[in-house]
């Protein structure tokens, strides 16, 4: 298995001066699967944009063109985590009554 995009980005933001931002993504906060919050990205990105320096904002570009989305690799081990499958499970059966809830 190749390295988790977590780590990827963590010693991206320890190289931009980031270490919080580091541990962050090193406890996954900002993994598009693993993360406990809704939409990691735009945590990412807020973060990012308060740090304000050159730095995070070349980071932030980066992030903006999908540099640190989670890998195929990484999606199809979810998709087939208990987790994955309860969420398909879910979208699948919204979508089979038009999106509508139970």
């Amino acid at each position: 298995m190749t390295a988790k995009t977590s780590e990827l980005l963590a010693s991206e933001l320890d190289k931009a001066g980031l270490p919080l931002l580091a541990a962050k993504a090193r406890a996954d906060l900002y993994h598009d699967f693993l993360s406990p919050l809704d939409f990691p990205d735009m945590h990412l990105d807020a973060d990012l944009a308060h740090a304000g320096t050159p730095e995070a904002d070349a980071l932030r570009r980066r992030h903006h063109n999908g540099e640190f989305d989670a890998s195929q690799e990484e999606s199809d081990a979810w998709a087939g985590s208990p987790d994955g499958k309860a969420a398909i499970s879910m979208m699948v059966e919204s979508s089979l009554r038009g999106g509508k809830g139970r």
